[in-house]
């Protein structure tokens, strides 16, 4: 009996006896019902039959593997060698070749199963999970595998596609109980799928599987029905929530450095007064020292410039009315003192009559007669 990997504790029994059962099988299905004889005429010669076994020995010694393939030579059984893709030997009715596809990307469902019309249905028992903040979840994701070592695949482990879902689930639930519920449904998939991708494969290595895990891609995580509506509620609060934040940073973005701008600006214009204070400061401290220096070198005559320099000063900006002296010694002058009230100051100036100058009167011109009057 050739050994099954899906059957690895069956009954065992002779293998020259397997083999011998299984060339006879071969021979009948080469040959017509009636056998040999049907074939050869009466008195045929023995030449054909053993032409007829030298071309079932080349059938039975030849196989070909093909490029996507790794061949598994089996001797009673046994593996006892692997060969790459092309034509090989191998001994007839003793060897066996077990051909599985190595370039081929195999996919394990898990939390979900596809149905032939490609509906996807939820399995509950493998899907709900427990996360590391004691929340329920229902994952389903897919496995992707490739054969690494096919000697290891076909006899090491009886069931290898079962062994893999067990293997990945449990690795989700791992790596799952130790994430939180918000890197579950949010940014964390990412390193979830990793994380349960490296523990399955350090399994399936331990086991000697000959796997190579290619990828683990969530398809749906989601809670479970019952509470969905309250995780609802809570996605919506924290996306609020996280508007609301973004928001208040845009306008602290916003203002604060409109307000250090301000504040720079007060306080360079207030540098800006203060320096241009102390220079006039300065500047008129230098000049009133200097007109000391002066007025103590000639005291009269500083006085007056200072004097008339006040008056200069001060008289463009004082309304002024002047009153002539002989009218105001006759009349007595009227002022309008609700309107000279009004402005900041006035001066009353009261004129000095001066004696009047009789102007010279013109000499008149003599008049010119026209020609031809008398």
């Amino acid at each position: 009996m050739v050994w099954d990997p899906k059957d690895p504790w069956g009954k065992k029994s002779d293998p020259l006896e397997e083999a011998l059962k299984q060339a006879q099988s071969q021979l009948k299905d080469l040959f017509p019902p009636g056998g040999l004889k049907s074939l050869l005429p009466a008195g045929g010669s023995l030449n054909i039959i053993i032409a007829g076994l030298l071309i079932l020995l080349v059938w039975q010694s030849v196989f070909i593997v093909a490029p996507d393939e790794e061949g598994v030579v089996k001797r009673f059984g046994v593996p006892v060698r692997s060969v790459e893709p092309g034509p090989h030997f191998k001994i007839p009715f003793v060897e066996t070749v077990l051909q599985p596809k190595v370039a081929k990307l195999y996919r394990v469902e898990v939390g979900f199963r596809t149905s032939q019309q490609g509906r996807q249905q939820m399995v509950p028992q493998e899907a709900l999970m427990l996360t590391g903040d004691m929340n329920i979840l229902g994952i389903e994701f897919i496995v992707q595998y490739k054969i690494k070592e096919a000697r290891e695949f076909l006899f090491n482990v009886a069931d290898i596609h079962e062994t893999i879902g067990k293997a990945a689930e449990a690795s989700m639930r791992e790596v799952v109980g130790k994430s939180k519920i918000d890197e579950v449904l949010t940014t964390g998939k990412a390193e979830i799928q990793q994380g349960t991708m490296t523990l399955l494969q350090s399994i399936l290595d331990q086991y000697h599987s000959g796997v190579q895990i290619a990828a683990v891609q969530l398809q749906d995580v989601n809670p479970p029905d019952a509470v969905a509506a309250a995780f609802k509620d809570v996605t919506n609060a924290k996306e609020d929530r996280e508007k609301l934040i973004n928001q208040a940073q845009g306008y602290r973005n916003d203002i604060i450095p409109r307000a250090k701008g301000e504040a720079a600006e007060l306080v360079n214009r207030a540098r800006g007064f203060a320096q241009a204070r102390v220079n006039r400061s300065q500047g008129e401290t230098n000049r009133f020292l200097a007109t000391l220096k002066e007025y103590q070198q000639a005291k009269d005559v500083i006085s007056k410039r200072i004097y008339i320099e006040t008056l200069e000063e001060i008289l463009p900006n004082v309304e002024k009315v002047i009153i002539d002296g002989k009218g105001g010694d006759r009349l007595l002058p009227y002022l309008p003192l609700d309107r000279l009230s009004k402005s900041s100051s006035a001066a009353v100036v009261k004129s000095t009559p001066q004696p009047e100058v009789e102007e010279p009167r013109p000499e008149p011109l003599p008049t010119l007669k026209p020609r031809g009057t008398r």
